[in-house]
């Protein structure tokens, strides 16, 4: 009989792979949503340690903006995740894995939106959404080469508000070409 998958969080088993994202929810509704990559999961106990010298910081974002995307990332990850048979997951205050694919999806989104006017987030979630999973890997990937740190704006990252918070994906369903929307701005400017 095989053995049962201990898939925890969105997704996350640390018998595949310790590479995971780690989403902070504060208790505090003015407090900031910390969303972490690790590379180390410490079995038997209920809260992680963050290592902050290991742990790399991604993004915080106010909860406020938090709480407009965190339903429509669980919608996302919850359909792909029934599809594979896993169980799903949920949000809740404290420490909530995320395997580490949808946690590159999540980092993205979210960098999208860290500085944005909160009024544009609906533009983003469609921007998004209109990606397949496999640009949201690529996109984040190239983002976090260039400029991953917590703080570090600039380049690929503000790019990638510009193009997710701006620009529409129209109501039909499609997807976007990401690239198409970063030649608009550059023609726009």
């Amino acid at each position: 009989m095989a053995e049962k998958q201990q898939v925890i969080g969105f997704g996350f088993n640390p018998i595949e792979s310790q590479h995971h994202f780690l989403v902070v929810i504060p208790c505090a509704s003015d407090g900031k949503v910390i969303i972490y990559e690790r590379f180390r999961w410490q079995e038997g106990v209920e809260i992680q340690a963050v290592d902050f010298t290991m742990d790399r910081p991604k993004v915080e974002l106010p909860k406020y903006k938090w709480r407009q995307i965190e339903d429509a990332l669980k919608e996302e990850f919850n359909n792909r995740l029934k599809k594979e048979k896993l169980p799903v997951g949920k949000w809740h205050i404290g420490q909530v894995p995320v395997q580490r694919l949808f946690g590159k999806e999540m980092v993205l989104l979210a960098w999208a939106i860290e500085d944005c006017d909160p009024s544009v987030i609906p533009i983003a979630l469609k921007n998004w959404l209109g990606l397949s999973p496999e640009e949201r890997w690529w996109l984040f990937t190239m983002t976090n080469a260039a400029t991953g740190g917590l703080h570090d704006k600039r380049g690929w990252r503000k790019a990638i508000r510009y193009a997710l918070t701006e620009n529409p994906v129209e109501e039909r369903s499609r997807q976007i070409d990401l690239f198409d929307l970063m030649l608009q701005r550059k023609i726009d400017d």
